[in-house]
């Protein structure tokens, strides 16, 4: 009878396959699960070596290398999708999926409220993390991005007041230009057809607009207060408007003061001074100012232009003439209570 295996042979094919097994078990485990969760940054542009690291480096992988070679062999390197995630570390596979499509990244939805500028943005995306920086440096100096209807040097006013969802990689580019893109909704035809009729470019619209936004107390005072405005440029009178002061001399509207001379800047923004609409807008205005300014209500019940108005116990007083104003000042704001 012919010989049966060498004991020696048993015992390598033993060994082989035991330390195969061994191998296998410790590439499995550099690949499973850790049990830690983080966030990481993917950034665009970036490699599978490069995710890879981050992974490892937040405590997700035990082996980025191993990972790396994942990526590039299944073909998912080319997949990956930037953004910031926060994940766990469930194993190099799951993990695989989620910066492939299978997790949608983190993202920040942020509100711009009506009337504020374009400097109170900037500090609201660095507050969530954003570039605020970078999008004031773009706003200043806007490049290629700026519309044609855009007169001034900057894109204040032009920065839609609403509510818009980032993912936590936008860049600055990205954030003016979806709020450029929301100005353009408003620009229908409709709206293009009443500035025409009305004689007023785009620039002009806004800038009014920017400012009725902030003299308004209410929605429904802004097409009052748009007459008024409206009636005096026709006039050739200056708009005697406080926010625009506030706007040249970068203060806060409530910190304006008569006796330290606010008032008198040389600015081309203080409408005190100088007739006529500012250079461009003093704020970001919203919907309700734009229509205003569109649909102003210009007359008083006999059919007189408002000139004048103030606001007193909560409540907005007009009138057609100097002294009409004078004695409804008397009466409502400077009468004792």
């Amino acid at each position: 009878m012919p010989e049966g295996p060498r004991p020696w042979l048993w015992r390598g094919v033993v060994l082989l396959f035991l330390t195969f097994a061994g191998l296998l078990a410790y590439v499995l485990w550099l690949l499973g699960p850790t049990g830690k969760e983080a966030t990481v940054r993917i950034p665009r542009g970036a490699t599978g070596a490069e995710v890879a690291r981050a992974l490892e480096g937040a405590g997700l992988l035990r082996s980025g290398y191993l990972f790396s070679a994942y990526l590039r062999f299944s073909g998912r390197a080319k997949r990956l999708v930037p953004g910031v995630y926060r994940l766990k570390g469930e194993g190099a596979f799951r993990l695989a999926r989620a910066l492939t499509g299978g997790e949608e990244p983190l993202r920040v939805s942020l509100t711009f409220p009506e009337g504020l500028r374009a400097v109170d943005y900037g500090r609201r995306l660095s507050q969530a993390g954003l570039d605020g920086e970078g999008f004031l440096r773009l706003v200043e100096d806007p490049e290629g991005l700026k519309p044609p209807y855009v007169e001034g040097r900057t894109l204040e006013g032009y920065l839609f007041p609403a509510t818009y969802t980032f993912d936590l990689l936008a860049t600055p580019e990205e954030v003016v230009r979806a709020m450029l893109r929301r100005f353009e909704a408003e620009l229908t035809p409709p709206v293009r057809q009443l500035l025409q009729a009305r004689g007023l470019s785009v620039h002009a619209w806004v800038t009014l607009a920017s400012i009725v936004q902030v003299e308004a107390g209410s929605e429904a005072e802004m097409p009052l207060i748009a007459g008024v405005f409206l009636n005096r440029l026709e006039r050739g009178m200056p708009l005697q408007a406080d926010p625009t002061v506030a706007y040249a001399l970068g203060k806060p509207l409530p910190e304006l003061s008569r006796p330290a001379g606010d008032f008198a800047v040389d600015s081309p923004y203080n409408t005190y001074r100088y007739a006529g609409l500012p250079p461009g807008p003093i704020g970001n205005p919203g919907r309700a100012a734009l229509l205003a300014v569109l649909n102003p209500v210009r007359l008083d019940e006999k059919g007189r232009p408002y000139l004048y108005f103030f606001h007193a116990q909560g409540r907005i007083f007009l009138n057609p003439d100097f002294e009409g104003h004078l004695k409804d000042l008397a009466r409502h704001r400077y009468s004792s209570p």
